[in-house]
C-alpha cells in the first residue's frame, strides 16, 4: 500500500490550530530554498563478498562497488556532477563545494579541478569539505545557509569518496565507492531543508591517519555503543525539539550509519516504523564515506512523493541531522541519473587479483613517481583541452576542431572560434586497437579515434571489454585518471559505451 504522507503539528487540542500551523509551515521561507536537481555516480565494479573470501561469485551475492584503477573521488564526482547538471544551464552556479575524506591533493583545492573540469568558469566560489564522513551532509547545510543569506544564488554540492580498506580487514566488506551531486537555489525545488541540527564529537573510532592509505576502525561494538548510537540518537532528538514533532510523523527516515548492524539497532532504538525506514546499501555499494548521507537522500528522493517529510541523519565524529519537505516539483525530476539507474550496471570482478592490482596493492615494475611528468607550465596551458574538454567551433563555416588551432582546417579562417564543450557530447567510434604494452592492470588498453561534433579525437575507451568494442558504437565521455607521472595524479577524458538502460 502506498505510504500515507504524516503532518507535522505543534502539539494542540485543537484540529484547527493544528492546520493553521500545517499551513505555516509549508509556506515558510525556507520552503523556497532547496534542492533543484540531483544526480549519483557509483562505479558499475562490483566486488562480491565471495570473491573476497576466496570463492567463485554467483548470483545473488553481497557486493560492493569498487572505484577502477583510473578512478578516484575526483572523478567519481566529476561524473556525478555531470549527471545532475544535465539540462541546466552551468553559468548560473556561483559556488561549488566538494566533500571527500580521500581528496587527492593534500595541499591543491579539488574543487577548482572539479570546477575546471565541468567547465563551471572561474567566478565562482568554490570550498573543500574533508575530515569527516558526514562532510556530504555537512556541505549541504552550508549550501542552504548560503543561498538563505544571498552570498550564493546557486550551489552545486559535491560529495565523493573511494576509500580504501586493508586487504583482508572487516572494513574490506563495509566500504563501498561513489559519489552524489546536489544543486541548492532558491527556484523550483523538489525538496526544502526545513530544520538542521548537529552534533559534534571527539572520538576514535574510525579514522586514517595522515599519509595512510588504509582506513581504520575500532572494536565493532565500542563504536556502536559508545559514537554511533549516541550521537545519531542526540542529532534526531535535536532535530526533534526544532521540528517539534515526533520521529513517527516523517514519511520517510534516511539513517547513514557505518554498516548493516548499527542501521538496524539505531532504527529499533528511536522507533522508527518499518514503512517509514529507507533501506540501506550495505550489500550493494556499501559505505561510501562522505557520499554516504547525499547517495541515500537521492535514493529516498526518488520514490518520495510530493508532501511527504523526510529525516535524514547522517554520522562521522558526531552527527548531523536534517529535516526536508518533499514539494510537487518531485515528479518531473524523476529522469535523473541517480543511485536506481546505477546499481542496475553492474560489472562483476571475478578475481580478488584483479581488485588488488586495480587499486595499486602489489609492487609494480615501473614506479609512476619516478618519472618527473608533465610540468606544470604546459598543464596550464592545455587545461581548456585536458580538464574542460573544449573544443573550438568555427564561427565562418561551424566546422568543430580539437585540440584548438588558429586556423580552421576546412575553410581556412583564421582566429574565428567559439569554445565548444564535448565531455556532454555524444560521439562515436570511428576505428580503435589494443594496445597489450601501455601498462594497465586489466590489459589490453583501448585506443580510439572517436568523432564527435565533427572532430575526430585520439582518446582511450573503458568500462567495457575488448570483445565488445564495435565501430560505430556510441560512447559518453568521463572523467579519468589518465597517469600518474610527477608522483601526483593526471586527469583527461576517456569514452565509455553509451548506456542502453535508461534514466530514473
Amino acid at each position: 500500500m502506498p505510504k500515507q504522507s504524516r503532518r507535522f503539528s505543534r502539539r494542540s487540542s485543537r484540529p484547527n490550530e493544528e492546520i493553521e500551523s500545517n499551513h505555516e509551515r509549508l509556506k515558510a521561507p525556507s520552503a523556497m530554498i532547496g534542492i533543484i536537481s540531483y544526480g549519483a555516480y557509483i562505479p558499475p565494479t562490483r566486488l562480491p563478498f565471495s570473491v573476497i573470501a576466496g570463492r567463485p561469485a554467483s548470483d545473488g551475492d553481497p557486493e560492493r562497488s569498487v572505484a577502477w584503477h583510473d578512478e578516484d573521488a575526483i572523478t567519481l564526482g566529476v561524473t556525478a556532477a555531470v549527471h545532475c547538471l544535465e539540462g541546466f544551464d552551468r553559468n548560473q552556479i556561483d559556488k561549488l563545494i566538494f566533500a571527500s575524506t580521500t581528496l587527492p591533493f593534500a595541499e591543491k583545492q579539488s574543487a577548482a579541478l572539479a570546477a575546471r573540469a565541468l567547465d563551471l568558469g572561474r567566478d565562482i566560489q568554490t570550498e573543500d569539505q574533508t575530515g569527516s564522513t558526514r562532510a556530504g551532509s555537512s556541505a549541504l547545510s552550508a549550501a542552504f545557509d548560503a543561498v538563505r543569506a544571498g552570498s550564493a544564488k546557486t550551489v552545486l554540492v559535491i560529495a565523493s569518496d573511494a576509500r580504501l580498506a586493508a586487504p583482508g580487514s572487516g572494513l574490506e566488506v563495509k566500504l563501498g565507492d561513489g559519489a552524489a551531486a546536489l544543486l541548492i537555489s532558491d527556484g523550483a525545488a523538489i525538496a526544502s531543508l526545513d530544520h538542521f541540527a548537529a552534533v559534534t564529537d571527539e572520538i576514535t573510532d574510525v579514522w586514517r591517519p595522515a599519509g595512510h592509505d588504509y582506513v581504520h576502525s575500532w572494536e565493532d561494538r565500542f563504536v556502536l555503543q559508545e559514537s554511533v548510537l549516541p550521537n545519531l540518537s542526540r542529532a534526531i532528538e535535536s532535530l526533534l525539539v526544532r521540528c517539534e514533532c515526533s520521529i513517527n510523523e516523517f514519511d520517510r527516515v534516511v539513517l547513514a550509519t557505518p554498516d548493516a548492524r548499527s542501521h538496524a539497532t539505531l532504527a529499533r532504538s528511536s522507533k522508527i516504523e518499518q514503512d517509514a525506514l529507507e533501506p540501506h546499501l550495505f550489500g550493494r555499494l556499501g559505505h561510501a564515506g562522505a557520499a554516504t548521507a547525499p547517495l541515500l537522500l537521492i535514493a529516498a528522493l526518488e520514490a518520495a512523493k510530493p508532501g511527504e517529510r523526510l529525516l535524514l541523519a547522517d554520522f562521522g565524529s558526531g552527527a548531523n541531522a536534517a529535516a526536508l519537505l518533499i514539494t510537487k516539483e518531485i515528479s518531473p525530476l524523476k529522469t535523473r541519473r541517480g543511485v536506481a539507474w546505477n546499481l542496475a550496471r553492474r560489472r562483476v570482478v571475478s578475481r580478488y587479483d584483479d581488485y588488488v592490482k586495480a587499486k595499486g596493492l602489489t609492487a609494480t615494475e615501473w614506479d609512476a613517481g619516478s618519472n618527473p611528468g608533465l610540468s606544470a607550465t604546459i598543464l596550464f596551458r592545455e587545461r581548456d583541452d585536458d580538464l574542460s574538454f573544449l573544443g573550438q567551433q568555427c564561427q565562418s563555416c561551424q566546422a568543430v576542431q580539437f585540440p584548438k588551432q588558429r586556423v580552421c582546417e576546412t575553410c581556412y579562417s583564421k582566429d574565428r572560434f567559439d569554445p565548444l564543450r564535448l565531455s556532454d557530447q555524444i560521439g562515436k567510434i570511428v576505428t580503435y586497437t589494443f594496445d597489450y604494452f601501455f601498462p594497465t592492470p586489466n590489459p589490453p588498453t583501448i585506443v580510439t579515434i572517436i568523432e564527435v561534433a565533427g572532430a575526430r579525437i585520439h582518446l582511450q575507451v573503458v568500462d567495457i571489454e575488448a570483445k565488445d568494442v564495435e565501430i560505430g558504437q556510441e560512447v559518453e565521455f568521463v572523467f579519468r585518471r589518465i597517469h600518474e607521472s610527477g608522483g601526483r595524479p593526471n586527469y583527461y577524458w576517456k569514452g565509455i559505451p553509451r548506456p542502453e538502460i535508461e534514466h530514473g
